[in-house]
Order: C-alpha cells, then structure tokens, then sequence
C-alpha cells in the first residue's frame, strides 16, 4: 500500500531542518468545529494533550505568542506581566493571516512569518509529548514541549487558567 504524501506546512519544513521528532495527526475538519476537542476526538488523543496558539497584541512589546493547554482561557495579565508589557489584548482575527502566515484553526506557534516572544503555559512542562497546530485546517503535531520551547525560542509561563 502506497503511503500519503503529506503536505509540508512551514511548521514541518522548520521541525525537519532542526532534526526534531515529531508526529503528524491529520483529521476531517469543518469550518464549525475548529475546536481542540473536535481534534482531540478525531485522531483519537486525550484532550489535555492538546495546546492551542493565540495571538496577543503587547502595549510595549508587540505581537506575542501563547501556547496554552486547549480546555483552558489564556490570563491576558499573567502574560502582560511575564512579557513586560501593562497591558495585552488578542490580535483581531482580521490580522492573523497577515500577521502570522497562518489561518484561524491552523495557527501554529512554530514556523511563523516572523520570530515572535512567544510563551508555553508551565503545564507542558509535565507532559512528555504535547500536540499543537501544524499550520494547516486537520493537521496536528505532537512533539516534546522541549523541543517546541527550542524551535520557537519560547518560555514558560503561567499564563493558563481553568476554564470554570
């Protein structure tokens, strides 16, 4: 049987260059259901395993990057707080294209137009594996968040709390 060739994202093409592990997830997706438990639920992966990736817009220092566990809100003054900045606010979905390379339901954290801070939430540091989005609409990437802090030059942070 003929193996599927895989679209390479820039997120892949990054993680091949530095030579890290990782695993591709590819799944139906639909322009309703864009959440990480519809993702969690198609390829068959505990949803605390799953991290989403916002942008957020600094009063000081810019476009910033938050990698959070998928079931929790991201703390807009925690990340102020860690990112040197008084205030943050989330980039208006109108710039995320634009700004990041990237689309609504496909924003990864690696592989952007641009480097930005970027910032994983402290709960990855427990986990062996995590899985972010692979650039693209149905494609996920589970890799060490080891691996993830190196190839996006991010931190961690308690920027994560519990959804009530």
């Amino acid at each position: 049987m003929k193996k599927k060739k895989i679209q390479k994202t820039n997120a892949i093409r990054l993680l091949d260059k530095e030579k890290i592990d990782y695993t591709i997830y590819e799944y139906p997706w639909n322009e309703e259901q864009l959440d990480a438990r519809t993702a969690a639920e198609k390829v068959g992966m505990q949803l605390d395993k799953i991290y989403k990736t916002l942008v957020t817009v600094g009063d000081k220092t810019g476009v910033t990057i938050a990698c959070i566990p998928a079931e929790n809100e991201l703390d807009l003054k925690a990340l102020a707080k860690v990112s040197d900045n008084k205030k943050m606010e989330m980039l208006p979905m109108k710039d995320l294209e634009k700004t990041t390379g990237y689309i609504r339901g496909g924003c990864s954290p690696i592989g952007m137009k641009k480097s930005f801070s970027t910032y994983l939430a402290a709960e990855a540091k427990t986990m062996g594996r995590i899985v972010v989005s692979a650039g693209k609409r149905g494609m996920q990437i589970e890799l060490a968040p080891f691996d993830l802090i190196t190839v996006t030059k991010a931190a961690y942070a308690e920027i994560a709390s519990r959804n009530s």
